[in-house]
């Protein structure tokens, strides 16, 4: 048991020490200088799975390209899609723009302004909820992520599971416990902060923590055992063999993922996915193949990466080979290489349109 976890007076003893390390080493972003829940929502949930570091361009970029509300919520999907290429976890951006939506024609462009009319905002979780509530209306909310996940449980001890209902009701009633509920957006702010620049996933310079004489992961030695998560499930292999149709004319072909699967509503070039690596053969001997055949004509087939790009999802490893076909037919529906990017795609397809269609 960590010295925290005796003290009757916890929440006020950890939280203002929390605040002055805040006021010295809090981060200089661009959302701490409003209260607007537009941009305090946009942050959060570009910021959802990513690091400040790679967000923070993107946040800039939304804020230029859709500085309200109204101008996001006027936005065409693919528009949408196209500024969030690269972020991963599409979803995010497709809620975010229902969520617009919604905001602009049916509330007025108005955020509900407390935690249980955020929450019901569609892609808003508790966290996000959380954390707008708090720092935009002063509301005595705890937010609970990754960071406050390892940060709570290494000074506390606590070996429940981030990743189940059970760790993840304990470590929210932990949080809300040790708010400052006269400064709930600050705390709220300097944990976070503190879980990204001090109390660092590998090698935490504990030593100059202004925790480390209550930390139970440090004293005990056991910093590198926290927080406790459970074995996630198997990832899963996928082999995506993309057929890139090259015409006389400079045409080619892409498609949009219709499927409830990775990266809906993105688009790719056509693709045939199989059970495991085919060769050259293989893939000439299936029917699907034989199809695309008959119906553009094709003249040459070769693969243009000779290994295999490997793309690691989350829980899906896709290994990805891309076949340029020479084809004398120009069906309709193709489009000009030069308008290719202007469509939102995977960063595996991006990687691939930047390598090969430079020549062109």
């Amino acid at each position: 048991m960590s010295y925290f976890s005796q003290m009757h007076t916890t929440h006020s003893v950890f939280g203002n020490r929390l605040i002055r390390w805040y006021l010295v080493n809090g981060r200089e972003l661009p959302w701490r200088n409003t209260r607007d829940p537009y941009f305090i929502w946009l942050s959060e949930i570009i910021m959802q799975q990513t690091r400040v570091e790679q967000g923070l361009p993107y946040y800039l970029e939304f804020v230029k390209k859709f500085p309200d509300i109204h101008h996001l919520a006027e936005a065409s999907e693919d528009d949408v899609l196209k500024a969030w290429q690269g972020l991963g976890y599409y979803t995010r951006a497709r809620n975010l723009h229902h969520t617009a939506k919604y905001i602009s024609e049916k509330r007025k462009g108005v955020f509900p302004e407390n935690y249980d009319g955020l929450i019901r905002l569609k892609g808003v979780g508790d966290y996000t909820a959380s954390a707008i509530a708090s720092i935009c209306y002063n509301q005595p909310e705890a937010v609970v992520d990754g960071n406050v996940f390892r940060v709570l449980s290494r000074i506390f001890g606590i070996s429940t599971p981030i990743n189940t209902g059970t760790g993840k009701k304990e470590f929210k009633n932990l949080a809300r416990n040790l708010l400052i509920v006269d400064s709930p957006g600050d705390f709220n702010q300097a944990l976070m902060d503190f879980g990204s620049g001090q109390c660092v996933p590998r090698n935490p310079d504990c030593q100059n923590c202004i925790f480390k004489n209550e930390c139970f992961a440090f004293q005990n030695g056991r910093v590198h055992e926290f927080p406790v998560k459970l074995k996630s499930k198997p990832v899963r292999k996928r082999y995506f063999n993309y057929l890139i149709p090259v015409t006389p004319d400079n045409l080619t072909s892409l498609n949009q993922r219709k499927e409830d699967d990775i990266w809906k509503r993105l688009y790719e070039f056509p693709l045939i996915e199989t059970s495991g690596k085919l060769t050259k053969s293989q893939l000439e001997k299936l029917e699907i193949f034989q199809e695309f055949e008959e119906l553009w004509g094709i003249k040459k087939l070769y693969l243009f990466n000779r290994q295999p790009v490997i793309h690691k999802l989350s829980h899906q490893h896709i290994d990805a080979r891309f076949w340029i076909i020479t084809v004398s037919e120009s069906p309709a529906g193709f489009i000009s290489f030069s308008e290719i990017k202007n469509f939102a795609v995977p960063v595996l397809i991006e990687n691939f349109i930047n390598d090969f269609f430079k020549e062109f």
